[in-house]
């Protein structure tokens, strides 16, 4: 066939080298959650809207993006997350001098692994409003290990069986930092952590302010119910602590179940953004004691409901 055969309806559409520069490729990653955005740099992606408002799209769609050789600046990085929202602190993990907001996570052979990371968890649910999402940038990391794993709670919640979204769909659950970063604490910096940073409350299932999913919405900062004991829920007063508290641990194991989840192998300058409404995730730490360091921008959140 020569170039005169050619309809236009057949003939290639010509695209400008610049727009093919800059146009993402997606690789889902798994059937549930989770892909791989290439093609693309953050620190330039900052600066276009119109791309910016692209992998908004691809979050909400994914829940979870992933970007390779991110060879970025701490204040690009900033301004990356930045975009989506302003930037919280930690009150326990600290920020940058430099850069508010941009938490380091470090891992060396001399500071023990502090069992926070690794268990299935959504960012700061003990605040009144839980972030909107983080922007994870890795600055070295094992030769193997060290990965880190997310779970889909909308699916999640989509999968549990009817009577038991019957059960939960008005219940409420109390959140806490004192149970978790405080229960280290020696007692009066724990109680004064707490009068900072009140147990928060929120629905067991949450709604997506931009999605309208559905979200199962307890991981291990949620310590009980604030609302179970009603009489569909307690025959007896015995059945309050037992019933609610294996009820809450059901829901909570969720998250555990592989078919929800994706797990990404980290590589110097590799990026995860994941949407902290509707995910949770879990850094496995099975590596020796060796350097992980970590840089995280927290975005933050609305109020749930």
């Amino acid at each position: 066939m020569t170039s005169t055969d050619l309809s236009p309806d057949t003939a290639p559409a010509y695209v400008p080298a610049a727009v093919l520069n800059s146009t993402p490729r997606v690789e889902p990653l798994t059937c549930a959650i989770g892909a791989e955005v290439s093609n693309i740099n953050l620190g330039v992606a900052s600066r276009d809207s119109g791309l910016m408002a692209e992998i908004r799209a691809l979050l909400l769609k994914h829940k979870v993006l992933f970007f390779r050789d991110q060879d970025i600046t701490r204040a690009e990085h900033v301004a990356f997350a930045s975009y989506f929202g302003e930037l919280e602190d930690h009150p326990v993990a600290g920020s940058d001098p430099d850069y508010p907001g941009l938490v380091r996570i470090y891992k060396s052979p001399d500071t023990p692994n502090d069992r926070y990371e690794n268990a299935w968890h959504t960012d700061a649910t003990w605040r009144e409003k839980p972030p909107f999402g983080c922007v994870l940038r890795c600055v070295e990391c094992p030769p193997v290990g060290g990965d880190t794993m997310w779970a889909n709670m909308a699916l999640a919640y989509e999968k549990l069986p009817e009577q038991i979204k019957n059960q939960i769909a008005s219940l409420r659950a109390r959140h806490s930092i004192e149970a978790t970063f405080g229960a280290a604490m020696p007692t009066e910096k724990r109680l004064a952590l707490k009068a900072q940073f009140p147990d928060a409350e929120h629905p067991v299932v949450r709604t997506h302010p931009e999605t309208g999913e559905k979200v199962l919405f307890v991981n291990a900062f949620a310590t009980h119910f604030t609302n179970f004991h009603a009489a569909e829920n307690v025959r007896y007063g015995q059945d309050y602590a037992p019933g609610g508290s294996q009820l809450l641990q059901y829901l909570i194991s969720q998250a555990q179940i592989p078919e929800y989840q994706v797990r990404f192998r980290w590589e110097p300058n590799s990026v995860a953004f994941w949407d902290n409404r509707s995910t949770q995730h879990y850094a496995v730490m099975d590596y020796p004691p060796c350097h992980r360091k970590m840089e995280r921008a927290g975005i933050k959140g609305e109020a749930t409901f």
